[in-house]
């Protein structure tokens, strides 16, 4: 009825037009010529000023109590007609069917009920019995089907076709509503009267569409729905008195609370009658959305796929209660919402900024769990090494970036909720740069630091994972801030480091690196005989599967580096890749050089002393030692 109105208003817009423009003179005329008068001048100065905005809310509230008034004395006084409209409402319903070649409409609806279920009986012979959500949606969609087939295939009456239709829907509707209550993990009792207050609240929701197309007083109408509702009290009070595990005290408040709901709907405030039904049954919707929808995506970590499902159901859940408030209110122009336009601009405000905060929290969440999966993803052993380098760079960078997505996603939410409540964001973006530039003044340690923090990264000087060097400072590169950088010594320490304090850094996991050692050998040693030992040991070292892979070049001889006091120092290396291994590889290069040299007959050095002198020299310290030999000392008596 509101489209059609709509359309003939703008139908008649240009023939109203039209006839202004006719007549417009002569008005143009009759006014000029009255505020010439000097009579309505003086009475337009004497004229009362318009009246403030209080005063004209308070005016609004008392018409909005009279209207309340009215409202519920008329309907107490249609609660004895109600059997008598009823019944004049069926007799037309049927007469017009008869009139019209058609059967009733109660056999119709069974009929179609009845083919409806025959088609989803047979569908479950074709599937096998499940007790999965989607087989009894499925099913309910194959009822739902059927019957509307049946309904659209033929011509009905106005009466009767509104009154079908309106039934066909109530029962798909609940039939649906019932096939998700079954999937949950639900006790039957509690099961059982959730499907009777859905039931209850279909029925009303019915009789109350059909309250126009039958011709049903609007009275009547309501005093129904009061009927209904009164109803709907008792099921969702005893509801809570005998199946809720909480407290007597809770249990009672809960009562109260849908009481005083009750009698907010009663009374017209069903703006307040929704959000205080949001308060006390959302919650325990979303928890239920959420066990159900669980079921139906895999339990893999950081799935996108679950948390678009998950949360986009709950996100959805929510969305509809918001869209449906913002109906209630827009289809009641006597709410407490539309008394100032202010308070109609706020309200809807708070509507717009749960959908904004909703779309938010999804986005930020499928981000999240992108990043999550990719920082927890481990490399695979015959991956390319650019692959590796790339994804290592990539669990360098994502946290970071998850840090400031967060940040960005939270500070364009708020303003864009700030905006749809009606405050100026403007100033308050001129007052953050203000801020921010004070900041910057104030704090050029913290501004160094993450300035310095960004250019470290864009340098790709060091990644997750790679052994550093900066002053006094080294270690495993273990995780970032925006700040300061987290360095994991060898032995255990845990290092804070300041992106400001770093300065040169020396990363020793980069690319390749060359292990050098020495070894001090006598000088009477074979090189040539060492280096080719050497090379044998190294390829045997490269024909090694564990250590095969982190070898560039094999261990060689390099030479002799020095001559010693006691030695010659000779020199050996070998270069690998970055790997935690090339410790454990020199020292098996160690071992493997020493039996080498030992079954070889290659001295290491060792300290010692040679006395230098002639034959005369050595022949009379032979002599002195051999006469020592000979003395016996006598122990005194």
């Amino acid at each position: 009825m509101r489209l059609i109105g709509a359309l003939l208003m703008l139908l008649l817009i240009p023939a109203l037009s039209y006839a202004q423009a006719e007549t417009r003179p002569a008005k143009v005329d009759d006014l000029v010529r009255l505020l010439q008068d000097p009579e309505v001048r003086s009475w337009i100065e004497r004229a009362p000023s318009a009246l403030p905005e209080s005063e004209v809310s308070v005016v609004d509230i008392s018409r909005w109590q009279q209207l309340s008034r009215d409202r519920i004395r008329g309907v107490f006084s249609a609660i004895p007609s109600i059997p008598s409209e009823m019944a004049a409402a069926a007799a037309r319903t049927r007469q017009d069917a008869i009139s019209n070649g058609g059967a009733p409409v109660f056999l119709v609806l069974f009929g179609l009920a009845v083919v409806g279920l025959v088609a989803e009986h047979l569908y479950m012979r074709t599937r096998q019995r499940s007790a999965d959500l989607i087989e009894r949606l499925l099913a309910t969609g194959v009822f739902s089907v059927t019957m509307a087939i049946g309904f659209f295939a033929f011509e009905w009456p106005p009466l009767a076709g509104n009154t079908l239709f309106s039934a066909i829907v109530a029962i798909v509707v609940y039939r649906l509503l019932a096939a998700g209550l079954a999937s949950a993990n639900l006790q039957p009792r509690i099961r059982f009267r959730i499907k009777l207050f859905l039931g209850v609240l279909i029925a009303a929701a019915t009789m109350a569409s059909l309250g126009q197309p039958l011709s049903i007083p609007p009275q009547t109408s309501a005093a129904v729905s009061l009927c209904f509702s009164i109803v709907l009290l008792v099921i969702a009070v005893e509801g809570v008195l005998s199946t809720s595990a909480k407290s007597l005290r809770v249990r009672y408040a809960v009562c109260i609370a849908l009481l005083a709901g009750w009698c907010l709907w009663f009374v017209g405030l069903k703006g307040l009658f929704w959000l205080l039904m949001y308060a006390l049954v959302l919650p325990h919707v979303l928890r239920l959305v959420g066990r159900s929808t669980e079921g139906l995506v895999d339990a893999k970590p950081f799935s996108a796929k679950r948390v678009l499902i998950v949360r986009g159901s709950r996100a959805v859940v929510i969305v509809l209660a918001m869209a449906w408030l913002a109906l209630v209110w827009r289809l009641d122009p006597n709410s407490l919402v539309h008394i100032n336009p202010a308070i109609t601009a706020v309200s809807y405000g708070l509507l717009k900024s749960v959908v904004i905060l909703l779309l938010a929290d999804l986005a930020w969440h499928l981000a999240r769990s992108w990043i999550d999966r990719s920082l927890s993803e481990s490399p695979a052993d015959e991956a390319d090494p650019m692959h590796l380098a790339r994804q290592s760079r990539l669990r360098t960078l994502l946290p970071i970036f998850r840090n400031m997505l967060a940040v960005v996603v939270a500070v364009i939410a708020g303003l864009i909720v700030l905006s749809e409540l009606g405050v100026e964001i403007g100033p308050l973006v001129a007052g953050a740069g203000i801020f921010g530039v004070a900041l910057g003044f104030g704090s050029q340690t913290l501004v160094k630091d993450v300035i310095s923090g960004v250019f470290y990264m864009f340098d790709d000087a060091f990644r997750v994972g790679e052994y550093i060097q900066s002053k006094s400072y080294k270690g495993t590169v273990e995780g970032f801030s925006i700040r300061s950088v987290r360095l994991r010594h060898h032995r255990g320490p845990v290092f804070t480091i300041p992106f400001g304090e770093l300065g040169a850094v020396q990363n020793m996991s980069r690319d390749w690196g060359v292990v050098k050692f020495r070894i001090s050998l006598g000088f009477g040693t074979d090189v040539e005989k060492v280096r080719k030992i050497t090379k044998k040991l190294g390829a045997a070292l490269m024909e090694n599967p564990e250590f095969a892979p982190l070898f560039i070049e094999p261990l060689k001889m390099k030479g002799i580096e020095e001559f010693g006091d006691y030695g010659m120092q000779v020199s050996f290396g070998m270069t690998l890749r970055p790997s935690p291994m090339q410790s454990f590889i020199r020292r098996r290069a160690n071992f493997l050089l020493r039996e080498a040299f030992k079954e070889n007959g290659i001295d290491f050095a060792t300290p010692s002393v040679q006395v230098g002198g002639d034959e005369k020299s050595a022949a009379a310290a032979t002599a002195v030692i051999a006469h020592q030999a000979k003395v016996v000392p006598v122990p005194e008596s």
